[in-house]
């Protein structure tokens, strides 16, 4: 097999440390025959260009984030396995690209278009052996906080799946009780709290706690956000502090959305917001990255941090085309729900305390079934290679090289999305990025060196390319046994690879 080697650079920042307010740091915890902690970071429909980090422009403040990126690696191409939720957590999970394992959309998500989507199952099955079940064979305590959304009963939440505690983790993908984003939450899995109470924060709470009665054995600490998915809510006060930023910026008033058909040829014209300005979306944002500080804060406290990985990713891109569209992706191209950039490229950051170089960046292309594996080789056990299929272990470069030996990264989404998304796969191979409808079997070929948002298509110039890399596409969907779309009803054939 010929092997694409890609380049990363890496670069220091100074590093301001996060400082726990009123709490006295405890004696560290870590020795040499320590096992390595691990808090795992996971927000829900956060953009790539949302964080300070990626975007020094962004019209959002996440300062904790930034400093966490200024302390460890930062991944200018990582990806969420999937343009929507329940699938990139899966991956996350398993190690499994979604289209192994027939879980290519949001649980339980049916909606069609011109063609019935593919069959596809509506949990996890408890066959899998998770993350948190391998870290648990050697000793870890594991801790589940939010959003799990990985299937519809409670034989396959949290508790069932290899996590000791599990603090709202449940079929549903969104906070979708009577308060919503505040108390009361009608969450079977997290009591309420004080009425009118910040469900980040209390997500938030729960984990420190956790890692604060925690600190003298080994664990894993899986806080996944249920921000800053819909409903857009957030506390008033923090909402003012934008309305009245976004004023002094200039910002009100401004055109705040165009029509996709004139940015970029797309089947049905669908307006996408290309302004970051939304105050209630921009408070979301701050409250989940200030919930990430207290946590960040607690490592600090209870002596962890020198002996904590801290990784953090988004499941898909942000939501700019549905759904009230607060947010905009620019200059990458579609959102949550496409194939495009803007759909699967996520913040991606890793932090492994005397291995990465703080303030290092790297542009190799890496995906969040590689979390599996690399997590695994950082604590220094086993991998598990009949498990984690599909994942690759990043620690050569998170200890500073500048390649992986992968051919290529994958997608498969045989589905329409609730954002407009159309039914189709992806491939990224070096700079080049091939795009392949379902619908209709047509391709679009992109340089993403030098087209980040997917504006030129190439495919017509460079049809060897074209061939080669839809030829190695097609052989991912026989080597996973991809689904694909279905007739509806008397309708016309779909096609078919």
């Amino acid at each position: 097999m010929r092997f694409y080697f890609y380049t990363c650079m890496t670069g220091l920042l100074f590093f301001t440390g996060l400082v726990a307010i009123g709490a006295e740091p405890a004696e560290s915890a870590k020795s040499p025959n320590r096992p390595l902690n691990v808090l795992f970071l996971l927000i829900d429909d956060l953009g790539y260009m949302d964080v300070g980090c990626n975007n020094p422009d962004t019209f959002y403040e996440t300062p904790n984030i930034d400093r966490l990126a200024q302390s460890g690696m930062r991944f200018t191409n990582g990806y969420a396995a999937c343009p929507v939720c329940s699938p990139t957590r899966y991956s996350i999970l398993t190690g499994k690209y979604p289209a192994r394992v027939d879980a290519t959309d949001w649980f339980v998500g049916k909606r069609s278009g011109k063609f019935l989507p593919a069959k596809m199952i509506d949990h996890m099955p408890l066959e899998e052996v998770t993350l948190a079940e391998a870290l648990k064979e050697h000793g870890y305590t594991t801790f589940f906080a939010g959003k799990w959304h990985l299937g519809g009963t409670e034989e396959y939440w949290p508790a069932r799946q290899g996590f000791d505690i599990n603090k709202g983790g449940w079929k549903m993908g969104g906070p979708y009780g009577p308060g919503k984003y505040f108390s009361p939450y009608g969450n079977p899995r997290l009591t309420d709290g004080p009425k009118g109470e910040h469900l980040p924060d209390r997500l938030a709470r729960e984990t420190a706690r956790f890692i604060r009665e925690h600190q003298h054995e080994p664990f894993l600490a899986y806080l996944s956000f249920y921000s800053v998915h819909t409903p857009l809510m957030a506390p008033k006060q923090l909402v003012e502090k934008y309305r009245l930023k976004a004023k002094r910026l200039g910002l009100t008033g401004k055109t705040e959305f165009a029509d996709e058909e004139q940015v970029w040829p797309t089947d049905k014209p669908r307006k996408v917001r290309i302004l970051q300005n939304h105050a209630v979306y921009a408070a979301m944002v701050e409250s989940m990255d200030t919930a990430i500080g207290k946590v960040l804060n607690q490592l600090e406290a209870s002596g962890l941090k020198d002996n904590t990985a801290v990784l953090l990713i988004g499941d898909n891109g942000g939501l700019s085309t549905s759904e009230g569209s607060p947010t905009s992706n620019l200059p990458l191209r579609g959102g949550k729900g496409w194939l495009y950039e803007g759909g699967i490229r996520e913040a991606f950051l890793i932090r492994w305390p005397g291995v990465t170089k703080p303030g290092s960046i790297c542009d190799v292309p890496v995906a969040s079934t590689d979390f599996y594996p690399t997590i695994l080789e950082m604590a220094g056990l086993p991998a598990k290679p009949k498990q984690h299929l599909d994942g690759v272990s990043l620690v050569p470069l998170l200890k500073g090289g500048s390649c992986l030996e992968r051919d290529a990264i994958y997608w498969h989404y045989p589905h329409y999305s609730n954002q407009g998304g159309m039914p189709g796969a992806a491939i990224r191979q070096g700079d080049w990025k091939l795009i392949e409808r379902f619908e209709d079997g047509r391709v679009h070929l992109y340089d993403l060196g030098s087209d980040i948002g997917e504006k030129n298509d190439l495919a017509e110039k460079y049809p060897a390319r074209v061939d080669c890399m839809r030829r190695k596409l097609h052989q991912f969907y026989r080597e996973t046994d991809a689904k694909f779309l279905r007739r509806k009803g008397n309708g016309p054939e779909p096609w078919r690879p």
